[in-house]
């Protein structure tokens, strides 16, 4: 099983009314619980870890993930509040306004000795959730248990507006990152937490710390990875018709990890042993994901059948296709 751990919300997603006045609808997201349900969607067993509330909105949060098949055995339900997010498009970028004080993603608890690690492919950490002190810590401690059973995915996916001191928040994202098996940064990230573009240079310090997989994702220009076998990859962004980049992002991540466990490389040995041409197939898939998702409205991760066969062949191999 590949596992989600983090938020899980409900984004309001502006619209024009019928009668042409500009309104909200709400829609189930989170990065975190996007990303489980982009792997669900492709095929592969997945499931969410986090706070789930038993409100109006966590009901919908429930219903869409086992919607999508996505296991919710280790998510956490309370009555405390969903959190919620007002999204803006600017200049054909989501902005994010975020009601999360005392909900329930931010009170999740992590109980020592409730995750069978050793079933669990990978553990994927970030977003929202890691803001909040408390929570970080209790994705700490489940990194600590799970880190040499199971392979550690990390995406910081950073809002800087729910970010109040930025050194700590830093020093936090670094602490979860010196402990994960793959990292991915979108560029834009990467400007808010190390300023300039110098990808290279904390690859090459990720690297040297024991990450086997660093990846930033550039939007139109595409993602450009680090391995310390395969070395530098580069794979374009396909060309399409954008209509918005709402969880273009978790799409990307979870067709990574779904390629990589696809091809027998989602554990650190093999992921370690991953060769240039495999960790192209894998990167050109997430790409192909994260390209869907853009051409329809909001985070809409793609099934493995809405892909098409150019992806699906790289990866797999042409007529060779699970299910």
């Amino acid at each position: 099983m590949l596992l989600s751990c983090g938020d899980a919300l409900i984004d309001f997603l502006p619209v024009n009314s019928a009668d042409g006045r500009d309104a909200l609808v709400p829609v189930v997201g989170g990065s975190c619980l996007n990303i489980a349900v982009g792997i669900a969607r492709l095929g592969a067993p997945a499931g969410f870890v986090g706070g789930i509330s038993t409100d109006l909105f966590g009901r919908m949060i429930a219903e869409h993930s086992r919607a999508s098949q996505v296991d919710l055995r280790y998510a956490a339900r309370s009555s405390r509040q969903t959190t919620l997010a007002f999204v803006r498009v600017v200049d054909g970028e989501p902005q994010y306004v975020f009601y999360d004080e005392e909900t329930a993603a931010r009170h999740w608890i992590y109980r020592q000795g409730s995750m069978r690690f050793a079933e669990i492919d990978v553990i994927h950490v970030g977003s929202t959730t890691l803001v909040d002190g408390r929570a970080a810590a209790q994705t700490m401690g489940m990194i600590e248990d799970g880190r040499g059973s199971t392979t550690i995915s990390f995406d910081p996916n950073c809002r800087p507006d729910l970010i109040s001191d930025k050194a700590e928040y830093l020093h936090r994202m670094d602490q979860f990152a010196a402990r994960a098996d793959i990292v991915r940064l979108s560029d834009s990230d990467f400007t808010f937490l190390y300023g300039g573009s110098d990808y290279a240079g904390k690859a090459e310090a990720l690297l040297a710390a024991g990450t086997g997989l660093f990846v930033i994702t550039r939007g139109a220009q595409g993602a450009q990875a680090w391995h310390g076998r395969a070395g530098v990859i580069e794979v374009p962004a396909p060309a399409i018709d954008v209509v918005d980049t709402i969880g273009a992002g978790d799409s990307f991540q979870a067709g990574l990890l779904f390629a990589l466990r696809a091809m027998g490389r989602i554990s650190a040995g093999p992921l370690a042993r991953m060769s240039a041409h495999e960790l192209n197939r894998a990167l050109a898939f997430a790409a192909a994901c994260a390209a869907f998702t853009c051409g329809r409205p909001g985070a809409d991760p793609p099934r493995l059948s809405e892909i098409g066969a150019g992806p699906i062949d790289a990866l797999f191999g042409k007529g060779s296709a699970p299910g």
